[in-house]
């Protein structure tokens, strides 16, 4: 088959692809380091002719050129499954809004409920046989396309090329446009150096792992501790199963302390669905036979997860309540991240063989107001958004130690969780407990 002259034939100018978009149309962005930037400066330049378009994207580190140009949002509409650090901007404006969800769940919303009319996908250069490579946005990816009127490509010449399990390629034969231009290097996310209370955390965590343990770490300072506390324990042979990459994960294959090979399933492979770090990070993932990219629903689906023995699920949250309920993607009514994985993997590592789901959270926090708080809260009353319900609740972890709530009732819960609060807060975490009628007066902490 002839796929470059096909190829060539679908070229289009980034201004061509964008006129494609009609007002009312929903409009669908490639995830993270998949950002199509050419195709969405052209949407913007359109913005005059447009109204109505409502535009979907998850995990853009920025700048979003059709929200930037439109504060009044006549004509452009942005949604996020999941906000960094800029959507969280965005949204303090008014200029993002979040689209609750549970992310192994992503694929089922498209398929049931969502259309696209026009998706713009970031994607490695297409290859001899067709194929682009969906890189590290695949978890994703192909929910989008098959479920997308109008499908164009924006080759990134930066992306590594990632094998897959499943889902990882788009062919040529399924696309309608393909845009070529220049870009800067992928992004580059380092990763920030722990705190100290990060590193007491993730030293109380530690022991709680075995050999062969599958682990799954989330974004931020006690996953990124915890992962050089491996890299230096005597631990060996772990596995990779996460939803989002870091560089983490690269410094325990660095390390040799991340082999795969006592997985139950997908052995020998480090398995991921989305990622994001330094150009260390793509080098390994590049073409690796070790590593494996799969989409959300597989890598997230708490029946596949059940099946690996030892699985260790490391995710944070803002915080909690005496009644063992999390809070990790607002604070108060304000968005700051989103659902992602928490509750999937929760629900997975409960049914793992010999399995642990942790909540780590430092115990304290400074308020805008300069004063330190508790992040273990009576209960939540200022319009928090409960990520994971208490009934789900598993281990939690501080730098004053881990309880595990499982089973454990409201005076158990209660007792638990003030034991792991910072000393000065302990007696009016007492005191509500008493007046919320969860607290046993012979207890002692």
């Amino acid at each position: 088959m002839d796929y470059l002259s096909e190829y060539k034939s679908k070229l289009r100018s980034a201004g061509e692809a964008a006129a494609l978009v009609k007002s009312g149309d929903w409009v669908e962005y490639g995830t993270g380091v998949a950002f199509p930037k050419l195709c969405d400066e052209a949407l913007a330049r359109r913005r005059d002719e447009l109204t109505d378009v409502k535009i979907r994207g998850m995990l853009c580190y920025g700048p979003i050129q059709a929200v930037e140009c439109d504060a009044e949002q006549r004509h452009f509409t942005y949604n996020s499954w999941h906000l960094t650090g800029y959507d969280r901007k965005l949204a303090d404006r008014g200029l993002c809004y979040y689209q609750p969800m549970l992310y192994r769940n992503l694929r089922w919303y498209y398929d049931n409920f969502l259309h696209v009319n026009v998706a713009f996908i970031g994607a490695a250069p297409m290859d001899r046989h067709g194929y682009f490579n969906l890189s590290i946005a695949t978890g994703n990816s192909r929910a989008y396309i098959e479920n997308a009127d109008i499908v164009v490509i924006e080759v990134l010449d930066g992306l590594p090329r990632v094998f897959g399990g499943q889902e990882e390629c788009v062919h040529i034969s399924e696309v309608d446009a393909v845009v070529e231009g220049e870009h800067a290097q992928a992004i580059q996310l380092p990763s920030r150096a722990p705190s100290e209370t990060d590193a007491k955390i993730a030293a109380n965590v530690i022991p709680y792992l075995c050999d062969g343990a599958t682990v799954q770490l989330g974004i931020g300072g006690v996953p990124d501790a915890l992962g050089a506390m491996i890299a230096e324990s005597d631990l060996k042979d772990l596995g990779m199963r996460t939803e989002f990459a870091t560089d983490a994960f690269y410094k325990l294959f660095a390390s040799g302390k991340l082999t795969n090979r006592r997985k139950t399933i997908d052995k020998g492979k480090a398995v991921f669905g989305i990622g994001a770090g330094t150009q260390d990070l793509y080098d390994w993932v590049d073409q690796n036979p070790g590593v494996a990219a799969y989409p959300i629903s597989y890598v997230n689906n708490p029946d596949v997860i059940a099946e690996l023995d030892n699985f260790v699920s490391l995710n944070s949250c803002v915080g909690i309540d005496l009644y063992g309920q999390v809070s990790s993607e607002s604070a108060g009514t304000r968005q700051i991240s989103g659902t992602g994985g928490q509750v999937d993997f929760l629900t997975g590592a409960t049914k793992s063989k010999g399995g642990k789901a942790f909540i780590c959270m430092s115990s304290t926090f400074k308020a805008k107001d300069g004063t330190t708080r508790s992040r273990i809260s009576p209960y939540f009353n200022s319009g928090d958004i409960i990520t994971s319900p208490r009934s789900q609740a598993f281990y939690v972890a501080t730098e004053n130690g881990v309880a595990n709530l499982a089973g454990a009732s409201t005076w158990e819960r209660a007792e638990k969780l003030i034991g792991l609060a910072a000393p000065e807060f302990r007696e009016e975490l007492i005191k509500a407990a008493e007046q919320q009628r969860i607290w046993r007066r012979s207890n002692k902490l």
